[in-house]
C-alpha cells in the first residue's frame, strides 16, 4: 500500500510496503530502493528500514541540502514501521543532513486523498463499454428518477403497489446507512441508486484508505436495516398491525442476505476485510472457530439454507487470508478486528432473531423468510 509521500529535490519521494515486509522506494516513477519480505511478519512491534540511494547532478555546487561531493547527492529514507496499530516514523536526510521528519498514524492515512494512476491506453471490450455506459448514467440525475420508477413498477408486478412501496424504503433506508457512514468518513457522496430487480447502490465519487473504512461503510447499511426491524417490530407489539410484522420480518431479511460472506456483498466486504488484516495463526484459528459456531448455530436453530451459505462464503474468505499482503488499504489492527467481529454476529443474530420470533407466529405469510432459511 501507500505509505508515504515527500516532494524531493523537485520530485515525488513515494514508498510502498505492504504487511508481509516488502518495500519499494519511487523517486518520481523510477523504482530507487527495495526491501524484499521477510519470513517473520509478525507487525506487533517497530520494524527498522533504511533506503539509500545516489543521485548525480549536471554540475557541482550548492543545493538546498548542501554541497554534494562531485556533483552527487546522497539520499538517505530510514525510520519505523509498525503495522497494527500503524505508526510510521521516518527521517529524510541528504548528505547526511537531516531534510525532514515526521510521524504518520492511522488517521493521516484515513484521511489521505487518493491521486489517480497513470491511465492504461484503452482497449475495447463489451465490458469496458458497458462499464463507461454505467458511468454516464451515473452522472444524470434524471436515471434516479428513471431507476427508482423501474424498481417501484417491477416490485408492483411482484408483488403489490403497497409492498412495493414498503420494499423500496427498506432499500433506501439500508442505502442511507452506506451513505451515513461515507459522509463520516469525508467521502463525496453521488447518492442512492435503485435497480430493479437487483436492489441499491449507495455511489460515492471518492476512494477509501483504509479496512476500517471498508467496515463500516459496509456493515451500516445492514445496521441500518436491524434498527428499522427492529422499530417495525416495536410497533407492531404496540399495535398488533401485521403489515409492521411483515416489513420487519422481510426487511430482516433482506439485510440478512446482504450480511453473507460473499463479495460483492456487504457481509463479503466485512469479512474480508477482517481476514485480510489477520496476520498470525491465532487470529486465523480464532476467525475459523467463529465461522464454524456460526455454522453450527444456524443448524441448531433450523435455518440450514443460513448455515449452508455461511459456511461457504467462510471457505471463500479463507482463501482470501492468503492474498492479505498484496492489498493497498491500511489493515484493522487487533482492537478493530474484534470490533469488527463482534459487529458483525450482533447485527446477523440480531436479523436471525427477528426472522426466527416473527416466524413462529401462525401466519403463512410471515413465517415465510424462515421456511427460506430452514429450506
Amino acid at each position: 500500500m501507500h505509505l508515504l509521500e515527500i516532494e524531493c529535490l523537485g520530485k515525488t519521494l513515494r514508498l510502498e510496503g505492504s504487511m508481509a515486509g516488502w518495500q519499494q522506494l519511487f523517486w518520481g516513477e523510477q523504482c530507487v530502493s527495495q526491501i524484499d519480505a521477510s519470513a517473520d511478519s509478525e507487525d506487533s512491534t517497530h520494524k527498522e528500514f533504511i533506503h539509500k540511494f545516489t543521485l548525480r547532478t549536471e554540475q557541482e555546487g550548492q543545493t538546498e541540502a548542501g554541497e554534494g561531493e562531485q556533483g552527487e547527492l546522497h539520499v538517505e529514507l530510514n525510520g519505523s514501521l509498525q503495522w497494527q496499530p500503524f505508526d510510521l516514523q521516518f527521517q529524510l536526510l541528504i548528505n547526511d543532513q537531516l531534510l525532514h521528519e515526521n510521524t504518520l498514524n492511522e488517521k493521516d492515512i484515513e484521511q489521505r486523498q487518493i491521486g489517480e494512476h497513470e491511465r492504461q491506453p484503452m482497449k475495447f471490450s463489451f465490458i469496458g463499454m458497458a462499464g463507461l455506459g454505467l458511468k454516464l448514467l451515473k452522472s444524470a440525475k434524471v436515471i434516479k428518477v428513471l431507476f427508482a420508477a423501474g424498481s417501484l413498477a417491477a416490485y408492483s408486478w411482484l408483488f403489490s403497489i403497497e409492498f412495493a412501496i414498503a420494499l423500496i424504503l427498506c432499500l433506501v433506508f439500508h442505502e442511507y446507512g452506506h451513505i451515513k457512514a461515507m459522509k463520516y468518513f469525508g467521502l463525496k457522496t453521488k447518492g442512492i441508486y435503485l435497480i430493479p430487480f437487483v436492489g441499491g447502490l449507495a455511489l460515492s465519487d471518492d476512494k477509501i484508505n483504509t479496512r476500517w473504512q471498508d467496515i463500516v461503510i459496509s456493515i451500516m447499511g445492514p445496521f441500518f436495516g436491524l434498527i428499522l426491524s427492529l422499530a417495525c417490530l416495536v410497533g407492531y407489539w404496540l399495535t398488533d398491525i401485521e403489515i409492521l410484522a411483515g416489513l420487519a420480518v422481510f426487511n430482516a431479511l433482506l439485510n440478512l442476505f446482504n450480511m453473507l460472506p460473499v463479495l460483492p456483498l456487504d457481509g463479503g466486504h466485512v469479512l474480508k476485510s477482517i481476514a485480510f488484516s489477520i496476520n498470525s495463526k491465532v487470529g486465523l484459528v480464532a476467525c475459523v472457530l467463529g465461522a464454524v459456531l456460526g455454522v453450527y448455530l444456524s443448524y441448531h436453530f433450523g435455518l440450514a439454507l443460513l448455515g449452508f451459505l455461511l459456511a461457504i462464503g467462510s471457505i471463500e474468505i479463507f482463501f482470501e487470508y492468503k492474498r492479505r499482503h498484496l492489498s493497498d488499504l491500511l489493515p484493522l489492527n487487533r482492537y478493530a478486528q474484534i470490533v469488527s467481529a463482534l459487529w458483525y454476529v450482533v447485527t446477523v443474530g440480531g436479523l436471525s432473531a427477528i426472522i426466527w420470533f416473527v416466524g413462529q407466529t401462525a401466519n403463512d405469510a410471515l413465517s415465510l423468510p424462515l421456511k427460506i432459511l430452514a429450506s
